[in-house]
């Protein structure tokens, strides 16, 4: 299945047709069977466990999470 990249501008809307078959071509693609790829295998229970979600509330809280974390240097102002 072909990679398929659509860029709009502001007030470009999908028509009807394009928006179905946008919605067909997604219903087929998830169809399709897992192909094995050994650049990127699937990951473990333990390893998908380690995921955490990243967005913060603002880049100072950001900040301080990195620090914490050991990722970066303490800032100071």
């Amino acid at each position: 299945m072909p990679i398929v990249r659509r860029s709009m501008g502001a007030g470009n809307e999908l028509t009807p047709e394009e928006h179905e078959a946008a919605r067909l071509r997604i219903q087929a693609a998830a169809k399709r069977p897992y192909t094995y790829d050994p650049d990127c295998p699937l990951l473990t229970k333990e390893q998908l466990a380690e995921f955490r979600p990243v967005n913060f509330d603002s880049m100072e809280e950001r900040a301080r999470h990195m620090e914490t974390v050991g990722k970066m240097e303490p800032v100071t102002v």
